[in-house]
């Protein structure tokens, strides 16, 4: 579970369409749309249908939030993020026949929608557009993933226990079994690890950026272990480890159960953790030794799948590529599963391409999710 660098907006999932089309040369709004805090969308008169850019200004001293909305419904079409005071930022958007207004969301203040204009003669369905989740919305999903990850963190608090006596035992073969055990169950609650903090890293760290590499006081944790059980370490020298180990889950089973799981993570890691699989598991970028990268890449596919399935009422009916997306699942699944048990190393070229492809589709459909699972404020 490591963060993912990238950078991500639900403005570039509901735009993307848009932004292609506005790109072949269609027509831009005559003049910017003025927002302000006591008015959202001066000087914005009926656009023709199809595919267009809106330029807007924000007149206000505050930033804002600007979203293009059906007014009745509160659908959202496009939206600018962060736009500042005396900014004009382009809008992409195609329209579709119907009713539109613009939805203004001072920084500091209660969003409130301008008047609407009418489009006709165009399509009778807009571009990309996803009904708003709301903070209230992900309530119920959030107390689930919560309930989720702390009977993951009650497993493996016994599994890493059973670590610890498996080192100490010096049976080398064991403790390997019992660190694998562990370190998947902790693999599987991959959308939450932003609320782990530091003990992420302390149970999951890796050699990246640590100057003395597998031989740093700051490289600890599953690991750590894993480099020294595979590497034929003495048992003894590994036993504070284990126990360290231990003692860092066990810490943060006490602290997560007053935990907040930030409401932008679900959707969001739902579509990390399977890039963070690509660019990690799939390269051999973690294994230390034991050659089971691609459990683990299962064990995250599990991760994504718990996440998805907390969020299912919200996006059944705002996700038509929701049936779509189970089926890569299922198909990444069915692919993963025929190597387990086998190391990186060991899957010829096609093996490697098909399993790269899978991730690298399902990757790229989850994307929507985060887009579409981010809360907006709209009262």
């Amino acid at each position: 579970m490591r963060r993912w660098a990238g950078g991500f907006g639900a403005a570039a999932v509901l735009a993307g369409t848009a932004v292609l089309a506005s790109c072949s040369g269609s027509p831009a709004q005559p003049g910017p749309i003025q927002v302000s805090r006591s008015a959202c969308g001066d000087g914005w008169t009926a656009p023709p249908a199809g595919p267009q850019t809106l330029q807007v200004r924000n007149n206000a001293a505050v930033t804002m939030e600007i979203d293009l909305v059906d007014p009745a419904t509160g659908t959202v079409f496009g939206e600018l993020e962060g736009v500042g005071p005396g900014t004009t930022r382009a809008l992409p958007v195609n329209f579709g026949n119907g009713a539109y207004a613009l939805r203004c969301a001072p920084e500091d203040g209660t969003p409130f929608v301008g008047p609407t204009v009418h489009v006709t003669g165009g399509a009778d369905r807009p571009g990309p557009a996803v009904v708003p989740v709301t903070n209230a919305d992900l309530l119920g999903p959030l107390k689930q993933y919560h309930a989720y990850v702390a009977d993951g963190l009650g497993t493996l608090t016994g599994q890493t226990a059973a670590l610890a006596r498996a080192v100490r035992s010096g049976d080398r073969g064991a403790a390997q079994q019992a660190w694998l055990t562990a370190h998947l169950t902790y693999e599987r609650l991959g959308a939450a690890y932003h609320a782990f903090g530091d003990s992420d890293g302390a149970i999951n760290g890796t050699t990246a950026g640590l100057p003395a590499g597998t031989a740093d006081p700051g490289f600890t944790g599953f690991h750590r272990l894993e480099n020294g059980l595979w590497h034929n370490e003495a048992m003894p020298a590994l036993s504070p480890i284990a126990d360290q180990l231990d003692q860092a889950v066990q810490k943060l089973r006490t602290s997560f159960a007053d935990a907040q799981i930030d409401q932008n993570d679900l959707g969001l890691r739902a579509h990390e953790i399977m890039e963070n699989t690509l660019q990690f598991e799939l390269t051999g970028r973690t294994d230390y030794g034991s050659g089971s990268t691609l459990a683990t890449a299962r064990a995250n596919l599990a991760g994504t799948r718990a996440v998805l399935e907390v969020l299912r009422p919200l996006l059944a009916t705002r996700f038509p590529g929701l049936k779509d997306l189970d089926g890569w699942i299922a198909r990444t699944e069915h692919d993963l599963e025929a190597v387990s048990g086998k190391p990186l190393s060991a899957l010829d070229r096609k093996q490697r391409q098909r399993i790269n492809a899978d991730v690298s589709e399902l990757t790229e459909r989850l994307a929507p999710v985060a887009a579409i699972a981010e809360p907006r404020r709209v009262s």
